[in-house]
């Protein structure tokens, strides 16, 4: 029996997920978290085998919480299953530590086979996110100058990029307003754009917001 944990702050997402892992008999939901704080909270007593988690969560995010994790539990396996496309998070989700990326609109069949798989010690990859690790070790960073930046500063591109203030960027990433102003001159610096319209064109152009 693989033992699963889920991590999503939306209730109904959550049972979402349960209820199609529930068709599958050798897959039990032992516990779920809304956040970092639960999930936390969780661990200590709680054994399972995969945590299967959203990367958009409130306060500490899913790229954050995979490197805590990497940190606190080096084998801990992590699916992390999210609304964005496998080319905007996948390959970053990969290397803080997860092993493997889905993409909520997948068959529910597929969910099932990833965490099997995980389960067993493996990776999950899917043609989708073998073409994005490829063109990450492909791509020439003069001509895509998002991937020379950190993961926070990636995030804050996205958030202002998809028209949220300062403030809100700030409340997205539980940091302080004055640290998001200088994430985004760090990105406006590293990718050698003037101002937030050119970032967002920037963000647009090369798919990096919905």
């Amino acid at each position: 029996m693989t033992r699963v944990i889920l991590v999503d702050d939306h209730a109904l997402v959550r049972r979402g997920i349960r209820l199609t892992l529930e068709d599958s008999a050798d897959i039990e939901v032992v516990g779920e978290a809304a956040d970092y704080g639960e999930l936390r909270s969780l661990l200590p007593g709680c054994e399972y085998d995969v945590i299967v988690m959203d990367i958009n969560l409130p306060g500490k995010n899913g790229i954050d919480i995979l490197k805590s994790l990497r940190d606190e539990s080096p084998k801990c396996k992590v699916l992390i299953l999210s609304m964005f496309t496998e080319d905007q998070y996948a390959v970053r989700s990969l290397k803080a530590g997860a092993s493997g990326y889905l993409n909520k609109a997948s068959a529910p069949e597929m969910l099932i086979e990833a965490i099997q798989r995980i389960a067993t010690g493996k990776k999950f990859i899917t043609p989708e996110i073998a073409e994005a690790m490829a063109n990450s070790l492909m791509s020439d960073a003069d001509n895509h100058p998002h991937e020379k930046l950190s993961d926070r500063e990636f995030q804050t591109l996205r958030l202002i990029a998809s028209g949220k203030k300062l403030s809100d960027v700030a409340e997205a990433l539980a940091i302080s307003p004055k640290t998001v102003s200088v994430y985004r001159a760090r990105v406006l610096e590293k990718m050698g754009l003037a101002n937030n319209a050119e970032l967002t064109h920037y963000a647009l152009k090369n798919g990096l917001v919905d």
